[in-house]
């Protein structure tokens, strides 16, 4: 079994709820959505990590494979970076738990965008199923996803 947990602290809504057409219809790949309370987002697993030029969003691949979104707010690529602190590089290799990213919520929220925040499994196909939270409110401690593995699958 993997475990992702929650790289922010807030209220988790499902996917469908999103204003976002794309990631409410699952288009990208399942997942929940975040409404942030604090404007940091925490690796989610030990893994790989890509920030997109415009900072905006983090894509992770986890030591065990799984493939993760972490897109900050909806439409916040239109804000070219302003707001976004990386405290990562491209290619870095990170923990559970690290400081991925500061983003500033009034300065999203004062451009007019949503800080709702999806976190993807794009990958979910390759596993034999995901189980997600039921909590309301989530801290980066807490469990997101649990991932099984198909059978036959070594667990090592």
């Amino acid at each position: 079994m993997i475990t992702i947990n929650a790289p922010l602290k807030g209220r988790a809504v499902p996917l469908a709820e999103l204003s976002d057409p794309a990631f409410a219809s699952g288009m990208l790949g399942i997942g929940l959505g975040i409404l942030p309370e604090e404007g940091k987002v925490y690796a989610p697993a030990n893994g790989t990590v890509k920030i997109f030029p415009t900072k905006h969003a983090i894509t992770m691949v986890t030591d065990d494979g799984v493939k993760l979104i972490i897109h900050i707010g909806i439409n916040t690529v239109n804000m070219e970076g302003k707001g976004f602190k990386p405290k990562v590089k491209d290619g870095d290799t990170v923990k559970t738990g690290q400081l991925l990213m500061d983003f500033d919520i009034k300065k999203i929220t004062k451009a007019g965008y949503s800080t709702e925040t999806p976190i993807i499994i794009t990958n979910h196909k390759e596993y034999g199923g995901v189980e997600m939270t039921t909590a309301e409110n989530v801290t980066p401690s807490d469990m997101l996803f649990t991932i099984t593995k198909n059978k036959g699958d070594d667990f090592s």
